[in-house]
């Protein structure tokens, strides 16, 4: 599909590690509307321009894509999973032969999350206590044990650009109690993830929890922020919660973060949920949905969302979005892409997953220059008519 050897030298040509390393952790906010705003935040590996997407790459890879492929649809960073990486193929592998970015061939930032909420996800087979969290592994059921030590030691043996401290993600719902002792324990959890940090070229990030109580979430906020950090997530949503108390809670909390540090919504979400959350000033997102769902053939367009596996689309000749400028629109039809799906093919899998990337970066420019250029409040209009009824 593309020059390997071409893209190998020039791809990562805007990612580096800055010669002054004061610049790390930096957050310049450049416009605002409202409570949108467009800012770079400084990595180790570069600098990220935001409201950003990030691509996961649980086990090291962004599932169908190249790093080239990455950077050709415009992606800025990628999300590795700590408790993965940890279980296979081991964090001091991947030391030993570069650290993550050298292992995967991806060379600008790199984002991993702490763990906690596959231990939240595995709770059948947990054992939490103040020390940290004991489980068995999903992959054989053998005992593991992640601490906020220990999640900080992994993350930055994977040499990680930023780095999320180890909390507790609760369940939904969960009672007032719960919700309380799980705060203070996120809480004491971010100190001893603060104190383990060594590495001066990662930044860490800690988490708002709080469940879906604003009071709560306030606390929690004014704990977490007590603690000074280059920045802040909201953590513990989307995980089974009414969508429309999620975008209340985001909406009502998101302004209430720090101004001068960076905001990221975790696990979110739908365009629609980026849209709202933008918004609501919040300015990192990451989440499985657009390359999970592609495999199921769902397709995110500007026309809405569509199921490639419809028939009406078997003698379409038309792209899955005529807006979209992707690979995949540029060469392929909707009758070739549902042939793909239905008789199981990869490169199907492939091309879907390259239009919904594709597709999400391109909300996060569009939206970076609608805030830049005055029209953010137009713009927001324009997708919340188009994906409220049809996302």
């Amino acid at each position: 599909m593309y020059n390997n050897q071409e893209y190998n030298k020039e791809s990562f040509q805007n990612f580096h590690i800055p010669e002054d390393k004061s610049i790390i952790g930096k957050f310049n906010v450049h416009q605002k509307s409202g409570n949108a705003r467009r800012a770079t935040l400084w990595t180790n590996h570069g600098p990220i321009e935001t409201p950003v997407f990030m691509a996961v790459g649980t086990k090291a890879t962004v599932k169908a894509m190249t790093p080239e492929e990455l950077i050709e649809n415009g992606c800025q960073v990628v999300l590795g999973n700590t408790y993965h990486l940890h279980l296979r193929p081991g964090e001091k592998l991947i030391k030993n032969l570069g650290g993550l970015h050298e292992f995967m061939n991806w060379h600008g930032p790199i984002l991993t999350d702490s763990g906690g909420f596959q231990v939240f996800s595995l709770s059948q087979l947990r054992n939490l206590s103040e020390k940290g969290v004991e489980f068995r592994s999903h992959i054989d059921g053998q005992k593991c044990f992640l601490s906020p030590e220990t999640s900080m030691q992994i993350q930055m043996d994977l040499g990680s650009d930023i780095i999320m401290a180890f909390d507790e993600c609760l369940k939904y719902p969960a009672t007032p109690e719960e919700v309380k002792e799980s705060m203070a324990l996120t809480l004491r959890w971010l100190k001893r993830s603060k104190d383990a940090m060594t590495r001066k070229e990662s930044l860490l990030f800690g988490i708002v929890q709080g469940g879906l109580d604003i009071n709560m979430r306030k606390e929690s906020l004014e704990q977490i922020t007590s603690v000074d950090l280059p920045g802040y997530a909201l953590g513990g949503l989307s995980v089974g919660e009414p969508i429309e108390l999620m975008h209340e809670l985001v909406a009502q909390v998101a302004p209430l973060m720090p101004v001068d540090k960076p905001r990221y919504l975790m696990g979110v979400g739908t365009p629609l949920d980026l849209i709202l959350s933008i918004d609501s000033g919040i300015d990192m997102f990451d989440c499985v949905m657009p390359t999970r769902v592609a495999r199921n053939g769902t397709i995110f367009t500007w026309q809405g969302k569509l199921s490639i596996k419809r028939a009406e689309f078997k003698e379409d000749k038309t792209p899955l979005d005529p807006e979209c400028s992707c690979y995949t629109c540029k060469n392929y039809s909707k009758a070739y892409l549902r042939h793909l799906f239905m008789t199981g093919e990869i490169l199907g899998s492939r091309l879907n997953t390259i239009h919904n990337l594709h597709f999400y970066f391109q909300l996060m420019k569009k939206s970076r220059e609608s805030i830049a250029n005055g029209t953010w409040p137009e713009f927001r209009d324009y997708c919340l008519a188009r994906f409220t009824t049809k996302t």
